[in-house]
């Protein structure tokens, strides 16, 4: 199923509110435990009222501790819950590194299949909130790197609500990652019942002189210079992953090879991270179509400022994936 053009439209916030409620309806094995989700309704608001529903024994409050938060979603998926673990912000996830790394991702290997850990870590990612270093960075790309781990990307309302009913319905590990300043983005929605498949990419907007991929928030970025683009005769093709584990690889080739160039943009750090990844497989699998090398545009290789100026600079822009476009594209 694809983005709908036509119906109802929410926020990427409350289309999260709404795939998580519809979740504890439907199976009472489903709760939510984090910092601030019950009476706060997060930092972000977006379980706002949710405890009222469903009261403090399944949205529950926890102390500040993210390890120990893991360490009881851990222990509850093996034992026949299916928890939704809420770390606040994404640069604290490196708090929960055992517990996701070393015990929720081995787990169903270790016990040769027997047991299995149908949890959902649910974080958040980006910058441009004026939060510095310690509140700003996109971590996503560690979770990708782990065997047994399912990565989530979502960058509409309609992708952030089917993607989170397929994270929690799913037998293991899940991680998703919102970025914050997504939260109040509007789109279609419908109100029946849906969900989408991991490991399917999406095709944003069609093209055929180059492909921009892109994850998150990014794919905004590049719809953005795609329209840029085209004032210049220049047809850019933007294609969402939608999750970087499992990865919809051929997608990503098909469309190299149809456009015979590509950009990979990701607001992870650029070194060692998703866009390697991607332009790789590209460069790989699209080898002999492509005309130029695969470009990559992630953020840059600094600390996060806490100065808007410079940390405008660091993150990817429509303006600089339209010039690395038309460079590519030989218009520069």
């Amino acid at each position: 199923m694809s983005t709908p053009e036509q119906g109802r439209e929410i926020t990427f916030g409350q289309a999260i509110k709404e795939a998580l409620s519809e979740e504890l309806r439907r199976d009472p094995r489903v709760f939510i435990m984090g910092e601030d989700v019950a009476e706060a309704g997060t930092v972000f608001k977006v379980l706002s009222g949710m405890v009222d529903e469903f009261g403090p024994e399944r949205i529950i409050d926890s102390p500040i501790s993210e390890a120990g938060i893991a360490g009881l979603g851990v222990g509850a998926a093996m034992t026949g819950m299916r928890p939704v673990i809420d770390i606040m912000f994404g640069d604290f996830s490196t708090l929960v590194m055992d517990q996701m790394v070393n015990q929720a991702a081995k787990t169903h290997y270790m016990s040769g299949g027997k047991l299995k850990v149908p949890m959902v870590l649910r974080t958040t990612m980006g910058a441009s909130r004026r939060s510095a270093a310690q509140h700003s960075q996109s971590l996503h790309a560690l979770f990708s790197h782990i065997p047994g781990l399912k990565v989530v990307l979502p960058s509409t309302p309609y992708a952030a609500k089917g993607l989170m009913k397929t994270a929690i319905r799913d037998d293991n590990p899940v991680a998703i990652f919102e970025d914050k300043m997504m939260y109040t983005l509007k789109g279609i929605v419908p109100e029946e019942e849906y969900t989408i498949p991991f490991g399917q990419a999406e095709i944003m907007r069609e093209g055929e002189d180059i492909s921009l991929v892109a994850t998150s928030s990014m794919v905004h970025v590049a719809l953005e210079a795609a329209g840029e683009l085209a004032e210049m005769g220049i047809s850019a093709e933007v294609v969402d992953p939608q999750t970087t584990f499992p990865l919809d690889k051929q997608t990503l080739i098909d469309s190299a090879k149809k456009t015979s160039r590509a950009i990979v943009i990701d607001e992870g750090y650029e070194r060692y991270g998703v866009t390697g990844e991607i332009a790789s497989v590209i460069a790989e699998g699209a080898f002999y179509y492509l005309d130029a090398p695969v470009r990559r545009i992630g953020a840059m290789d600094v600390p996060i400022p806490f100065s808007p100026a410079l940390e405008d600079l660091t993150i990817p822009t429509a303006a600089t994936v339209v010039e690395t476009a038309r460079a590519l594209c030989g218009r520069s």
